[in-house]
């Protein structure tokens, strides 16, 4: 028997160190070859790391959360044969080709969705005590993300893995069991403190945002706007839609709105290098759609948004759409945009004041359409109402020029015929 040593490889994109989002593996475990072993990531890009060999886990190097410099030992494994580090040697002697990284959601490369896990038929349900109070369960982050969506509290999962690590069999077999007897009637105070670990997509998300609040002087610029005629359009639009054509949002019209608002004031379409004292004014109008995924908040790039009409918007939206939901858009899917969108739907609420996407200079905000009573000169009448909520660098965008743009957009999009013009 001998030791093989898996080392991070690079895993492109110029990087020196990955943060360790996942391990697929633990100790004790047998792995065949091209087995997952852990998921790392850098920037917004995840990469999964597989075994180029059979063997069985001894050694992780590494806790979730990690920062891992390309090159170190990644897991050990006992395999038949020499292996790769000589009896003794460090794991720095190793010298077979590492793994190729294989790229999923965020990467340069051809993303290709990972194989979904191996599971055997359910355990019977596991009884006997819960966990004790305080103590933290030990899961994947998988296996938490399926236990928030079910509504299961991993504190009465009974984990059958390494150290009690709850697998995603035990929360088959729990789920399947159904709802657990309670333990007492009456009311009781919960005592208990959960510590969640700030990692991967949403430590990138926390890094962005500080980066944009503690850089960018934001101001916030709200404004109602009558979208009466331009939902009575987009109805009658999707209605006689033809084969093979999106059905379409709110979103494609203020998107082309937008543009011909961008046309008239360039300076809005930019980004502001504060270190350089330089602000960089694009021609091409690329805007990001900010989407809430599974992994968190990630920003979609509609590229060229000034050579799509309203179909052109819809398509592109929803394909980018479907990949970020799914984990399998491409890094340049997620980057490069010059102005941004961030919608809630309908739980839009009032107002919202968004946070700049750095270094660009402002960002359009959508809040929930409603039907409010409207006074017309003579008498309320009820009309479809919906507030932008609208942000600018106030270092480089003024009051009087944000004001200028958005009233701008209102107009367009109460008047949707001129979207078209």
């Amino acid at each position: 028997m001998g030791e093989y040593v898996i080392k991070l490889p690079d895993v492109g994109e110029g990087v020196a160190e990955a943060e360790l989002v996942e391990w697929n593996v633990a100790v004790g475990d047998v792995v065949q070859e091209d087995t997952i072993l852990a998921s790392v990531m850098t920037d917004k890009a995840a990469v999964e790391i597989p075994s180029p060999v059979e063997g069985t886990v001894k050694w992780l190097g590494g806790e979730i959360g990690d920062v891992v410099a390309v090159g170190s030992p990644l897991v050990r494994l006992e395999v038949a044969g020499e292996g790769n580090v000589a009896p003794g040697a460090p794991a720095e002697a190793a010298s077979d080709p590492e793994p190729a990284p294989v790229a999923t959601a965020g990467t340069e490369t051809a993303p290709t969705p990972p194989a979904p896990p191996k599971r055997e038929a359910p355990r019977p349900a596991s009884t006997g005590a819960p966990r004790r109070q305080g103590d933290r369960p030990i899961a994947s982050p998988a296996v938490r993300g399926r236990a928030r969506e079910a509504g299961v509290d991993l504190r009465q999962v009974r984990g059958s893995g390494p150290a009690g690590r709850i697998t995603h069999e035990d929360l088959d077999a729990f789920i399947e069991a159904g709802p657990q007897p309670a333990a007492g009637l009456g009311l009781r105070p919960d005592t208990s403190v959960t510590d969640v670990k700030v990692i991967g997509l949403r430590r990138r998300i926390a890094e962005k945002m500080a980066l944009s609040k503690s850089r960018i002087a934001h101001i916030t610029y709200v404004d109602e706007v009558d979208v009466t005629a331009l939902e009575e359009l987009r109805a009658q639009l999707n209605k006689n839609k033809q084969d093979g054509q999106p059905r379409l949002t709110i979103l494609p019209f203020l998107m082309r709105a937008m543009v011909k608002a961008i046309a008239e004031q360039p300076a809005i379409n930019a980004h502001y290098d504060d270190e350089a004292g330089v602000i960089h004014r694009h021609g091409g109008v690329h805007i990001g759609i900010a989407a809430q995924t599974p992994t968190g908040l990630v920003v979609p790039v509609v590229r060229h948004a000034e050579a799509r009409d309203v179909w052109g918007c819809a398509a592109e939206l929803n394909r980018l759409s479907d990949a970020a939901k799914a984990g399998t858009a491409g890094r340049d899917e997620l980057t490069g945009s010059t102005i941004t969108i961030t919608s809630l739907g309908a739980m839009g609420g009032l107002v919202t004041t968004p946070v700049i996407n750095h270094p660009e200079v402002a960002i359009v905000g959508v809040n929930k359409i409603q039907v409010r009573p409207v006074w017309d000169g003579s008498q309320f009448v009820p009309r479809r109402m919906m507030n932008l909520s609208s942000s600018f660098d106030h270092r480089v965008i003024d009051g009087w020029d944000a004001a200028v743009f958005v009233q701008r957009i209102k107009a367009l999009l109460e008047t949707p015929a001129m979207i078209f013009m």
